[in-house]
C-alpha cells in the first residue's frame, strides 16, 4: 500500500477472523504503531511479555502454530476489554444496548506515555478508558461472561436475563465459571468480584440476546474456540479438571458445525424415526 504507516491500528475483528488477515495486518504496522486488539477470549497475545512459568507460551486454539505471535511484535500491543453491549439491527446498523467502558492495559503493566495518551483520546471521544496495571484480569472478568453465557445462549436461545433467572442455567453458569475460576488464579489472575456479582451484572442487562446466538441466527460462525476452546486448553496447561467446560463446549462445536454445514441454516434436516 502506499499510505502512511497508521499511528493506531484497532483490530475489531472477531477472533476467528484474526488468522485471514494476519499477514496484512503485519504489512502496515511499523515500529511505533501501536495496535488495540478488541477480541473476545483469550488473547494470542495472553502469554508474551507476561514472565514466569508460561512466558511466551502459544494459544493454539487462537493462534494456530503461532502465526499471530510470529507476525506481530508484541510491544506494538496495547491490551483492550471491550465491554459495551450492541446488537445488528440491520445490515451495517449497530444498535448499542449498554455500557461504554473500554479498560486498557500494556501487556507487562507498565505506565507508558503512549497508553496515557491512548486513554486520553478515548476519554475525550465518550469512553472510560481506564488503565489497567494487570490487563489479564480484566480480561478473565469480561471472559467469566462471554464464555458462560453466550454458548448457553446459542444453545437454549435465551436471553442474559433468561439464563440468569431460570435455576438450571444460573447453576451450569455458575459451576463454568467456578471451573475458570481455578484456572485462572493458577495462572496469578485476581478476580475483583466474585461469582454471584458477575451473574447479577450480566442479569441487569435484561431481555439481551448474545453475540454468539445473534451470529447463531444470522447462521454466522461462531467464536466458541475463543471463548471456550481456549479457557480448555489453558485448563490442560494447568492439569485442571474441566467437566462443565468440555461438555458445553462440545455441544455448542457440533451446533456450530451442523449450521455451518447447513449454509448457515438453523433448520434441521428431515430423519426418518427409530
Amino acid at each position: 500500500t502506499d499510505a502512511e504507516t497508521p499511528d493506531v491500528v484497532i483490530l475489531a475483528v472477531k477472533a476467528h477472523q484474526v488468522e485471514p488477515i494476519i499477514d496484512d495486518l503485519a504489512s502496515i504496522m511499523g515500529p511505533e504503531t501501536i495496535l488495540i486488539p478488541m477480541q473476545n477470549g483469550i488473547p494470542w497475545w495472553y502469554f508474551q511479555k507476561l514472565g514466569g512459568e508460561y512466558q511466551d507460551h502459544s494459544v493454539e486454539t487462537v493462534d494456530a502454530g503461532g502465526a499471530a505471535k510470529k507476525a506481530i511484535n508484541p510491544n506494538n500491543i496495547i491490551g483492550c476489554v471491550v465491554y459495551p453491549a450492541t446488537f445488528t439491527q440491520a445490515p451495517g446498523v449497530i444498535r448499542h444496548v449498554e455500557g461504554n467502558r473500554f479498560p486498557l492495559g500494556e501487556l507487562d503493566g507498565k505506565q507508558t506515555d503512549r497508553i496515557q495518551k491512548m486513554s486520553e483520546m478515548m476519554t475525550a471521544a465518550g469512553f472510560k478508558s481506564p488503565i489497567l496495571e494487570d490487563i489479564r484480569s480484566e480480561i478473565w472478568l469480561k471472559l467469566w461472561g462471554n464464555m458462560t453465557f453466550n454458548p448457553i445462549s446459542s444453545l437454549t436461545h435465551g436471553t442474559l436475563e433468561g439464563i440468569c433467572q431460570y435455576p438450571l442455567t444460573k447453576e451450569l453458569a455458575r459451576n463454568m465459571m467456578a471451573e475458570a475460576q481455578t484456572i485462572a488464579e493458577k495462572l496469578g489472575v485476581t478476580f475483583r468480584v466474585d461469582i454471584e456479582r458477575r451473574i447479577a451484572g450480566a442479569e441487569k442487562v435484561g431481555k439481551h440476546k448474545t453475540s454468539m446466538l445473534q451470529d447463531l441466527e444470522a447462521g454466522r460462525s461462531l467464536e466458541i474456540d475463543a471463548l471456550l476452546g481456549s479457557v480448555i486448553e489453558l485448563g490442560k496447561i494447568t492439569e485442571t479438571p474441566t467437566p462443565c467446560l468440555n461438555t458445553v463446549f462440545a455441544l455448542t462445536k457440533y451446533l456450530d458445525e451442523n449450521v455451518q454445514a447447513s449454509r448457515g441454516s438453523l433448520a434441521l434436516p428431515s430423519v426418518s424415526g427409530y
